[in-house]
């Protein structure tokens, strides 16, 4: 598995053909925008949305868009926010891991949090965070089965959802 920064275009815009390539992950993951409401049609996620979104992510300083390709295909994506807009929280956060539908219960969820855990550690990160809409078991099934432990509720900045906050020392 390869894990690497998104490169944008000298315009600032994603490649067209990375663009259809991210916007398939998105719409593959139907039943988690249907939860999230990141989306106003979970049913009809389009470019310019997934470009849209990405954008908004990559307009914090500190954010980072990293594609997970294995064997040469765009398996997985996650976002990563070096400090937290809370000057009290001394972490790292991941925002968002998001695999394939179709690529689901093969590892690659698992081997991207492991990569993505690494990046932070040889920064000399201590630990990593994340939150867990209430409405994801299994988003924190995943992430406890990774060692991640819950360390309290608060709601997301981008839309006041409840969230569970989870913690991992590295």
């Amino acid at each position: 598995m390869i894990l690497e920064p998104l490169r944008l275009t000298p315009d600032h815009d994603i490649p067209a053909p990375l663009l259809t390539e991210l916007t398939a992950l998105h719409v593959s993951n139907r039943d988690f925008y249907a939860l999230s409401g990141d989306f106003p049609d979970p049913d009809d996620i389009r470019p310019e949305q997934v470009a849209k979104s990405l954008a908004d992510e990559l307009a914090h300083p500190d954010a980072e868009v990293l594609l997970a390709r294995s064997a040469g295909r765009l398996v997985g994506v996650a976002i990563t926010l070096a400090h937290h807009p809370d000057p009290a929280d001394p972490d790292p956060w991941i925002g968002l891991l998001l695999v394939d539908a179709g690529e689901q219960g093969k590892g690659h969820g698992r081997q991207i949090a492991s990569l993505v855990e690494g990046r932070f550690r040889s920064a000399g990160r201590a630990a990593v965070r994340l939150a867990v809409l209430h409405n994801n078991p299994g988003g924190l099934a995943f992430w406890t089965a990774l060692g991640y432990e819950v360390i309290g509720d608060r709601k997301d900045l981008q839309r006041g959802r409840a969230c569970a906050v989870l913690r991992k020392p590295l």
